[in-house]
């Protein structure tokens, strides 16, 4: 799986042990990104119509308001994507820069989930409060925790250091899938990538459903699939 192959291989792994932890942290990667396909598709549909996640997606968003003249969707565009900076720079100060003697999975990714799922209890303490009365500008700072929330997972899947591995920006994964699949490379390849782009997908789905039909569950979708990846991950030796 060359979309998850880190720059340099600690020498205390043996090869067969490393590729087991290379496959356990690529699914856990996929789990993140069921995460965030769900988070996108609450705060698109619950949250006042902007991403948690899909800052590309929110540009377009702050751009087509002042076509439109929307102040409210220029709001909540803007806020989400300044959220999300906020998210990334202290995820990255907590998790760092890759390392030549890291391990697969560093344990301070770990601590930044952690960071994330904090982020996240007070989201579903502020939803399950909101949710009879659905107040706007509650929903704003719903969107805010979110998009902070992933903002910090961006930043601590960065600390694996491999180039295109991402459970938030998925553009460059899909362009290199499809390239993949254009030049007829090994199927062994390419999977990695389209279990990515699944996972976003089925988040997304599911997340809308939810979102439509069982709205008090909904911060479950964020946090029950962060605390798995918190607990097995913590439990990562390498």
């Amino acid at each position: 799986m060359s979309s998850t192959v880190p720059h340099v291989i600690s020498p205390s792994t043996t090869a067969p042990g490393r590729q087991r932890l290379l496959r356990r942290r690529h699914a856990l990667v996929v789990v993140l990104t069921f995460l965030t396909g769900s988070a996108d598709a609450i705060g698109f549909l619950s949250l006042g119509g902007a991403f948690s996640s899909v800052m590309t997606g929110n540009m377009v968003l702050l751009g087509l308001s002042a076509g439109r003249g929307d102040a409210e969707l220029a709001l909540t565009s803007g806020c989400a994507i300044v959220s999300f900076i906020v998210g990334v720079l202290a995820g990255a100060r907590l998790v760092g820069s890759a390392q030549p003697d890291d391990p697969v999975w560093p344990r301070r990714v770990t601590w930044a989930l952690v960071l994330e799922l904090l982020v996240f209890v007070v989201f579903l303490i502020v939803w399950e409060v909101n949710l009879p009365h659905h107040d706007e500008h509650v929903d704003l700072a719903l969107l805010l925790l979110s998009a902070a929330a992933l903002g910090v997972q961006s930043s601590a899947i960065q600390r694996f250091g491999v180039p295109g591995l991402s459970s938030t920006y998925l553009t460059g994964t899909l362009t290199s899938l499809i390239a993949g699949v254009a030049a007829r490379s090994p199927w062994g390849s390419l999977r990695p990538k389209a279990q990515v782009l699944l996972a976003l997908m089925t988040g997304a789905a599911v997340g809308a459903l939810v979102a439509l039909h069982l709205p008090v569950v909904a911060p479950g979708l964020l946090i029950v699939p962060l605390v798995l990846v918190i607990a097995v991950s913590a439990r990562m030796r390498s």
